[in-house]
């Protein structure tokens, strides 16, 4: 069998990182530590934290959060604050979810294709998997562009419907064999999955889980 044959046998699986492999947003609270140092940069951001609370907005106000944090930053410095944070992170026993890391060793085990599909920021999100010993998966994540002053345009959000189209893009096309997510978001990840894997849902999203996704959902309670 060719490498390329082989590879498109191996089953796959994909794992979302918050909510699903670790508790919490790890980006936000990257951005809490850095701005809880920074009486200025917290002055620009709290007019905005208002706007997180509404749906509709809460993108738009979460990029402009970001960007208003990260001014004055650069790629290095930024890829060494969240390579020593994601390290930080992951030493927190409280923080891994413990079965959704050993789904992920299990699946990767087995001789399975494990790729972690994010929102959270590439080189933070390596990190984290690093240091939960999780070297070996594979990363779809939103990346940062970089401007003059910081964060710019050119920036990635992998998150919703993005997911699909960067994993297309990674060269992993649906249908895929397990996903494992836990938000609204991921619902266009897990439409992809002979197996639909939501992790600690409400009852609100199992509802509306089971109507797009049918006998394929399964939830779990971790």
């Amino acid at each position: 069998m060719s490498e390329t044959a082989e590879r498109a046998a191996t089953t796959v699986a994909l794992f979302d990182l918050d909510g699903v492999l670790v508790r919490g947003d790890t980006f936000t609270r990257l951005l809490r530590r850095h701005l809880s140092g920074s009486l200025s940069r917290t002055v620009l951001v709290v007019p905005v934290l208002p706007l997180t609370a509404i749906p509709v907005l809460r993108p738009t106000a979460t990029r402009l959060i970001m960007r208003l944090a990260l001014i004055g930053w650069d790629p290095a410095r930024f890829r060494a604050q969240a390579e020593a944070f994601g390290r930080e992170l992951a030493a927190d026993h409280g923080v891994a979810i413990p079965e959704a890391v050993a789904a992920a060793r299990s699946h990767g085990g087995s001789g399975g294709r494990v790729v972690v599909v994010t929102a959270c920021e590439h080189d933070l999100a390596r990190a984290v998997l690093d240091a939960l010993g999780l070297a070996d998966v594979e990363l779809v994540a939103s990346r940062l562009g970089w401007g003059r002053f910081g964060v710019g345009r050119g920036s990635l959000h992998n998150y919703g419907r993005e997911k699909p189209r960067q994993l297309a893009a990674y060269g992993v096309l649906p249908p895929w064999d397990h996903a494992y997510g836990d938000s609204p978001a991921d619902l266009p990840m897990l439409a992809g999955a002979r197996r639909a894997v939501l992790v600690n849902p409400d009852q609100d999203l199992v509802i509306r889980a089971r109507r797009e996704l049918g006998s394929r959902l399964e939830i779990v309670r971790w």
